[in-house]
């Protein structure tokens, strides 16, 4: 894993110790702040990768501290907490954070829940074209329009941006966390009948344009990708 540039927000300076060293063994950089208005002022003076925080923090509240930092920042948030009780995991991630880590923690559970939430964020944050072209289909960002054989497809926004991600990534199957995930913006809860909803309007859309040809491929265990050329049976 490159390097990334870590803030972790904690008033126990043992705890916030602890949690640097572990990030430094594994190479990140770690800055300590140890109130949430200390952080505020960290993340927004620079643009860290990651952001791991304690929810009971003095001065600005993690929880608050969450919401002012989702205005404008969008790096992953991981929330380490001995506040562990369904609400209180609901409503973080409801305000943005992105995962969560209960306390006491395991060392190695902290370094596996980091590398993933970055490995996730530089994933869907890689550059990417405005004009999409995978066979008859187009997708253009910048008129926010998507065509198949010429002809342009009804989309709503949803499922202009499902359509994007099975584009971008035409040989990937995506489960339909990692869909809803990187459509809505938001932790997946297990509700997997939006995106089953969302990708079934879309199939119906490409269908209308092109009833002799699927365009959309389930993947039984996994999710969806977009489908090689193949006629309906």
């Amino acid at each position: 894993m490159e390097n990334a540039n870590i803030l972790v927000v904690e008033d126990d300076a043992d705890i916030n110790r602890l949690l640097c060293t572990i990030l430094e063994s594994a190479g990140y950089a770690c800055r300590s702040a140890f109130s949430g208005s200390e952080a505020l002022l960290w993340a927004e003076k620079y643009d860290y990768d990651l952001i791991v925080l304690d929810l009971m923090l003095p001065g600005v509240t993690g929880e608050e501290l969450i919401a002012r930092i989702r205005r404008g920042k969008t790096m992953p948030i991981i929330v380490a907490s001995a506040k562990v009780g369904v609400d209180h995991r609901v409503n973080v991630l409801k305000l943005g954070a992105d995962d969560f880590i209960p306390k006491p923690f395991d060392n190695a559970e902290v370094l596996a829940r980091v590398e993933a939430q970055l490995r996730r964020s530089r994933e869907f944050s890689a550059p990417r074209a405005d004009v999409l072209t995978v066979g008859p289909l187009t997708l253009d960002r910048d008129s926010h329009t998507a065509s198949l054989g010429g002809e342009e497809l009804p989309l709503t926004g949803r499922e202009f941006d499902i359509l994007a991600l099975l584009m971008e990534n035409p040989r990937r199957a995506f489960s339909r966390a990692q869909i809803y995930e990187a459509v809505w913006g938001e932790d997946f809860l297990g509700d997997e009948n939006t995106v089953n909803v969302h990708v079934s309007n879309l199939r119906s859309k490409l269908a209308k344009a092109d009833p002799d040809r699927s365009y959309i491929k389930t993947v039984w265990g996994i999710g969806f990708k977009l489908a090689e050329a193949e006629a309906r049976g």
